[in-house]
């Protein structure tokens, strides 16, 4: 049984994890501010034992209290700001949650000997790459702040490992989608937002003309690859991508939420600036060095998250 402290506990992809450690039989502790994060997310992992902390991570002296007193064999390092389109609106606000709240985390675990730190890193340090599938060893070209500042966070971390001889472990996630994803938020993820409205009997607006493809991932696998990553034996410093390795269009997406409720006509509109074309991630690394592949079927979990508007 590890103990394990967990950033961003409260929020998307924090809260599945939390989840997944405690049915691991591992303590969990959970850090939050509750900016995007909410209670309701972590109700059951409370009363399954994880112990949750209220604050801003910035508010060093803190976590670093936290830390010292947890003494945790593993931090899993989730809490950021999530948004693309929210790193352009609010540059110095991307930096001091992604990049400076990163330094933060990194120097607590320095100080107080935590042997491992796993990090919420993105496939948007990829840019808008040429080639696909995109391997760890692909260049980094970032085209958002978003992104800029995870290639920054995840430099340091590396730096962090190799000076300090901290274990790092670097998750680029690729589109994640799942239960708990607020389709309310104007920068949730593009399947929270179709599913809500698709099964509300809504319209949906895809920004471009729809053929731009994304490799989603459904969150329970994210939450098992930072399982694995925080308490698998001998795992080595590394980056690896989290993703299944398959693409689809958005159009194909649109198609699969709308089997269940009828397939509308979107509607379109520009583009947003910093979005990707196409992306598409290798699973290799993740295989080699985690022993994760995505199991879960992705039609099948999209599907699921739309329930038809009952009859009147």
């Amino acid at each position: 049984m590890a103990k394990i402290l967990v950033t961003g506990a409260a929020g998307f992809i924090g809260s599945h994890t939390a989840d997944q450690l405690l049915a691991a039989g591992h303590r969990v502790w959970g850090v939050d501010n509750l900016r995007t994060g909410r209670r309701e997310n972590v109700a059951a992992a409370v009363r399954a034992g994880l112990s949750l902390r209220v604050f801003d991570l910035l508010d060093q002296p803190r976590f670093d209290r936290l830390v010292r007193q947890i003494r945790p064999d593993a931090i899993v390092h989730l809490a950021a700001l999530v948004s693309v389109v929210e790193s352009f609106r609010c540059p110095d606000l991307n930096f001091r949650l992604n990049v400076e709240a990163t330094f933060r985390v990194a120097e607590a675990a320095r100080r107080h000997g935590v042997p491992r730190l796993v990090f919420a890193s993105s496939a948007a340090v990829y840019g808008d790459a040429r080639q696909l599938p995109v391997a760890e060893t692909s260049p980094a070209a970032p085209i958002s702040p978003y992104g800029a500042a995870k290639l920054a966070s995840e430099q340091l971390l590396l730096a962090y490992a190799g000076a300090y001889g901290l274990t790092v472990r670097i998750q680029r996630y690729f589109n994640v989608f799942g239960p708990r994803q607020d389709p309310a938020s104007p920068y949730s993820g593009v399947v929270s937002i179709f599913a809500d409205r698709l099964g509300r009997g809504l319209p949906i607006t895809i920004f471009g003309d729809g053929r731009q493809s994304r490799d989603f991932v459904p969150v329970a696998e994210v939450a098992r690859a930072n399982l694995l990553a925080a308490t698998k034996a001998r795992v080595q410093t590394g980056v690896a991508n989290i993703c299944t390795g398959r693409p689809i269009s958005l159009l194909h997406l649109v198609r699969i939420l709308g089997r269940r409720v009828g397939a509308p006509q979107p509607r379109f509109a520009a583009a947003r600036p910093g979005e990707i074309r196409h992306s598409a991630g290798s699973t290799r690394a993740a295989r080699r060095e985690l022993g994760f592949k995505a199991r879960a079927g992705v039609a099948r979990s999209l599907a699921a998250l739309v329930d038809p508007m009952p009859s009147p």
